[in-house]
């Protein structure tokens, strides 16, 4: 895994824009003012000053301070802050500012190196203002004394170049130099013995001058005390002393000792040490031993070396004076640091792969092993780290991003360096990933099913659809809309509505289930993204049923006038279907479950009522007592709450043998003419037109059978489209009772249809109208008045189609 990341970062580092091969070098003088002009980057950088602020230029130093500034609007490099060279490189030869000039879109880096020149602001300093040397007057000429030399903190020419004594004397003279290690030495040179008893003493001014221009000095003035004789100067073992201590080494560690020994004795051979020039806080020497030790803890960071000069003196005022260079050695004292440039949050989840979303640089204050950095990503398979150039590394994606699935992110980038124990500094990048309008509304149902009770309130609420999205913010808000199931179909049904913000879904109008039984439409929930993104979901609003229709009876026709008859044979069983009762109702379910009851019968024992089927059975065999007509009022029934109900009338005429006849239903049909006042007038006129004629066919059949008694037994009257079969009936005697019927058949039927049946001559005895009786000849009329109830049995009434296709005669 590490190696596939390093070979994965090697590629991504060879492929971004390099840097310039060779650094962009200029220089400028310390102490310049703010905003002095030090080069035109942009024209060496072969940049237009337009693409400095778009790519967002900058410049990024290694502690991180801006001591130079960049001007975007011309590209020039100026003095940001007063440069101070002695601050920044100390004594060091060349002071030089590594900087990077980076610029974005595309990453590209120019490196730039800005000398610091030197100016002669420091003049040379003597340690101390007054220096004494106890000399004795037996030294000889050309006897060398050490003198501690002048320090200037300018470098070059403009550092200490000369020394000179004033007023000038026959004493002594000044000699300076270099020595083979680089060191500058500074001595008195005796020029003229010295008569302690002619001139106890010698003054003058040490002068050390530099080479600016112009010229800086310093002084100190030098006090000869010539003393009785001394003839042994002490001596350091070393001329140079180099110490080294831990820069973490507790207050009073022992750094080194120096050592001089003098060959005089007694008070000219005791030796005390003491500084020679002014040294570092830092040290403390002890007079008696020589030994310097550490008065607090040192710094490597600060300052890597410490140099100074320690003196020697014996009792006869003779000394010697020795360097001393106390090397601080760098412990692991100091954890990286990660410094971060640019850093984007939040991020677009639509981000490329490649996106740099942070850059940072990394740095460590240690030297050597304990300043060499690695950095490092924890496990993260969304982003990588790249190096981008030196200790620069960019933060990048690797993958497409996805808010839905990881709203944010907590990158952890751990530096550590190589020391022992190592250090480590961890950073953490909390990255939020902005959402992008990348899902659409999802319906937590395939599709509705909404139920609404016919005659409904209008405004009626059925059901809610609801859709959720995956986004948030206005790319989640989801509004509601009905839409055509298709591009080309019309809006969608006016009767339906649905609430934009909650998806509440209304009826607006009462519905009728028996008009409309369903309602299909399609929801839209669009969500506010741009560009937008909806879903669709069918919805059925399924109309529920109320009882609201009483069933409608088919047949038998309830409209007719006369109601209609059935016939029945004289000779039925019981079972013998009568007829059958057909309706229906508007309703479904079991509000239209219909059933069928006897409401009212003339003999309610002769019949029976088929509760589910509506068929009219006789419920036992016919008899001579049943009345010929019989009426039925036949009561239908839904199913619902509360039921609705219809009756339907019909009469039955009990007939003897008519098993042969077969009367369809067309001729029922006939008698649907005209409207109620003009059937009324018609019936009017008819009865009295039957009356007249009944009254003269009373008398003419009266004369007739009276003529015919000795002939014939028996009189049939009939139509002339009467049967034959029928009158052979007669004339045989089948009809069991002395009844005289009329018999009208439709005109043009080809199967001598029955239209209706009714007794006739109610005038005539019972035996001048019997189809059957005695056959001897002889007169059977009773004396006196006919009656009506003798020839016209109150229940004879009309006949139905089918009761009536149901009879043949035989």
């Amino acid at each position: 895994m590490a190696i596939a990341r390093q070979v994965l970062c090697l590629s991504a580092l060879l492929s971004l824009p390099h840097a310039r091969s060779q650094p962009l070098r200029y220089s400028v003088a310390e102490e310049a003012p703010s905003g002095s002009l030090v080069a035109d980057v942009a024209e060496d950088a072969g940049l237009a000053p337009a693409q400095l602020s778009a790519r967002r230029a900058r410049l990024a130093s290694e502690d991180g301070r801006q001591r130079l500034r960049l001007d975007r609007a011309t590209g020039r490099l100026v003095v940001a802050e007063r440069l101070d060279r002695e601050e920044l490189c100390a004594q060091a030869p060349a002071c030089t500012l590594p900087l990077e000039l980076l610029l974005a879109d595309p990453l590209q880096f120019f490196r730039i190196e800005v000398a610091v020149r030197d100016v002669n602001d420091h003049s040379p300093r003597f340690p101390d203002e007054q220096v004494t040397l106890r000399i004795p007057e037996t030294s000889n000429p050309g006897s060398r004394f050490p003198l501690v030399v002048a320090e200037d903190l300018d470098v070059g020419s403009n550092s200490v170049q000369s020394y000179s004594i004033s007023p000038r004397n026959e004493y002594f003279s000044v000699s300076f130099g270099n020595r083979i290690d680089g060191d500058q030495y500074l001595e008195l040179v005796l020029e003229k013995p010295l008569d302690r008893e002619e001139q106890e003493e010698v003054g003058f001014i040490l002068f050390a001058m530099d080479g600016g221009s112009p010229a800086r000095s310093g002084s100190t003035e030098i006090r000869v005390v010539v003393l009785d004789v001394n003839d042994n100067p002490p001596v350091f073992t070393q001329e140079r002393y180099v110490g080294r201590v831990l820069e973490n080494a507790p207050e009073g560690t022992v750094v080194l000792s120096v050592v001089a020994t003098d060959l005089d004795v007694g008070a000219n051979g005791d030796i005390s040490y003491q500084w020679g020039s002014q040294s570092s806080s830092a040290f403390v020497i002890d007079a008696k031993s020589g030994e310097i030790k550490l008065t607090k803890p040192l710094d490597f960071e600060m300052t890597e070396k410490h140099e100074f000069s320690v003196q020697a003196m014996d009792g006869g005022g003779l000394s010697a004076i020795c360097k001393v260079l106390v090397e601080v050695v760098d412990v692991n004292d100091n954890a990286p640091e990660l410094v971060v440039s640019s850093f984007s949050s939040p991020l677009p989840e639509n981000a490329l792969p490649g996106t740099v979303v942070a850059f940072f640089t990394v740095r460590d204050r240690d030297a050597g092993a304990n300043g060499k950095i690695t950095c490092a990503l924890e496990d993260q398979l969304s982003f990588f780290l790249q190096p981008a150039y030196k200790n620069y590394y960019e933060l990048v994606t690797v993958s497409t991003l996805d808010r839905e699935e990881t709203a944010s992110y907590i990158l952890t980038v751990v530096a550590a360096d190589a020391g022992s124990p190592p250090l480590t500094t961890t950073q953490t990048f909390t990255v939020d990933i902005s959402d992008v309008n990348d899902n659409a509304p999802v319906f937590n149902q395939t599709s509705y099913t909404m139920y609404v009770r016919e005659n409904n309130i209008p405004m009626m609420l059925v059901g809610t659809v609801h859709a959720s999205d995956a986004d948030i913010g206005p790319n989640a808000k989801v509004t509601y809309s009905l839409a055509p199931a298709h591009l080309t179909e019309q809006p969608p049904c006016s009767c339906i509505s649905v609430n934009s913000e909650n998806g509440h879904v209304f009826v607006l109008r009462p519905l009728d289930y028996e008009q409309l039984k369903q309602i299909e439409v399609l929801v839209m929930a669009s969500d506010a993204g741009s560009p937008p993104l909806s879903a669709n979901v069918t919805v059925h609003v399924v109309v529920v049923d109320e009882n609201d229709n009483a069933p409608v009876v088919l047949h038998p026709a309830q409209d007719s006038s006369p109601a209609s008859s059935e016939l029945v044979p004289m000779s039925a069983e019981a079972g013998y279907l009568v007829t059958k009762v057909v309706a229906i109702d508007a309703d479904s379910g079991q509000n239209s479950w219909l059933s069928y009851h006897l409401l009212k019968a003339s003999d309610p024992g002769l019949f029976v009522v088929g509760a589910q089927s509506g068929e009219v059975r006789l419920r036992r065999p016919v008899t001579e007592r049943d009345t010929v007509k019989q009426n039925l009022i036949i009561l239908v029934r839904d199913n619902g709450q509360p039921p609705l109900s219809a009756t339907a009338a019909l009469s039955a005429l009990l007939l003897n043998d008519f098993s042969d006849v077969r009367l369809p239903h067309s001729s029922l049909d006939t008698e649907e003419e005209g409207n109620s006042l003009t059937t009324y007038l018609v019936i009017s006129l008819v009865f009295v037109s039957l009356l007249f004629l009944a009254s003269i066919s009373t008398f003419i059949a009266f004369k007739f059978c009276k003529r015919k008694e000795l002939k014939d037994g028996h009189v049939l009257y009939a139509t002339s489209n009467f049967p034959s079969s029928l009158a052979d009936a007669a004339s045989a005697g089948t009809l069991p009772h002395p009844y005289c019927y009329e018999i009208n058949l439709t005109t043009g039927s080809g199967n001598s249809e029955f239209k209706f049946l009714k007794p006739i001559l109610p005038s005539l005895p019972p035996q001048h109208c019997a189809l059957g009786g005695d056959t001897d000849g002889e007169q059977d009329f009773p004396e006196g008045p006919l009656t009506t109830e003798d020839v016209a049995p109150e229940n004879s009434g009309m006949l139905s189609a089918e009761q009536f296709n149901s009879l043949s005669f035989n």
